[in-house]
């Protein structure tokens, strides 16, 4: 079984899909335990593509986006659903939104060095360090860290960073998601063929996982 997931790293709903999949490949092996764990596959989408580099204050933000920057009243429901998947959110505490380009390129960096195993583990990293660090996505030297803690190398963090040309087919693969129909994330795709929509729970991933394994699989259409 393949699981696509679109996402971005400043999502709060997708930080808490992913302890929700997390749940559902649990309850998967302990149902399936002669299966192969499923291959979980990470795929950009920014929520604000036009961001610019440098990023903007996350007061600013709120402010435009939901015209209160008050984040007990804007985020009430996030808060929420994170105490039931045991994740303590720092959002409070963010001080600058950034453009996700950057890191969405070092996902597909991570993705062809070291497969989905370092994929997955930059994943965490970024969702650790934005939503419960409140660390500034926006420099350089933090994604640096954050990489390299997951365990890519130095030159394929730089090529990331600095290749134009790779941060442009982050775009284009974003932008694939847009013209698909995709307009929130999380979205799962399992074996190109069932699709959840939103961080609705272990359970109803899990129901889509069972129907995904009676139908043939496809390839996932967002691909370039």
């Amino acid at each position: 079984m393949r699981i696509d997931v679109v996402s971005d790293v400043v999502c709060p709903w997708c930080f808490i899909g992913k302890r929700q999949l997390e749940a559902a490949l649990s309850a998967w092996g302990v149902a399936h335990p002669d299966s192969p764990r499923p291959e979980v596959v990470w795929h950009p989408f920014q929520l604000n593509p036009v961001m610019p580099a440098e990023g903007v204050s996350r007061d600013d933000y709120l402010r435009s986006k939901f015209g209160s920057a008050d984040t007990g009243r804007l985020y009430g429901s996030v808060r929420a659903a994170a105490r039931e998947v045991s994740l303590d959110l720092a959002l409070d505490r963010i001080a600058r939104q950034p453009s996700t380009l950057r890191p969405h390129a070092l996902m597909a960096v991570a993705l062809q060095a070291g497969g989905e195993a370092l994929q997955s583990a930059l994943a965490e990293g970024l969702f650790r360090a934005y939503f419960q660090q409140a660390q500034d996505l926006t420099d350089p030297a933090v994604l640096s860290a954050i990489a390299q803690t997951a365990g890519m190398g130095a030159a394929d963090i730089a090529r990331a960073l600095s290749d134009e040309a790779l941060q442009g087919d982050v775009a284009e693969a974003d932008q694939r998601a847009r013209d698909a129909g995709i307009g929130g994330v999380p979205f799962f795709v399992i074996n190109g063929r069932v699709a959840v929509n939103g961080a609705q729970g272990e359970d109803a991933l899990m129901r889509a996982f069972e129907r995904a394994a009676t139908l043939p699989e496809a390839p996932f259409a967002l691909l370039g």
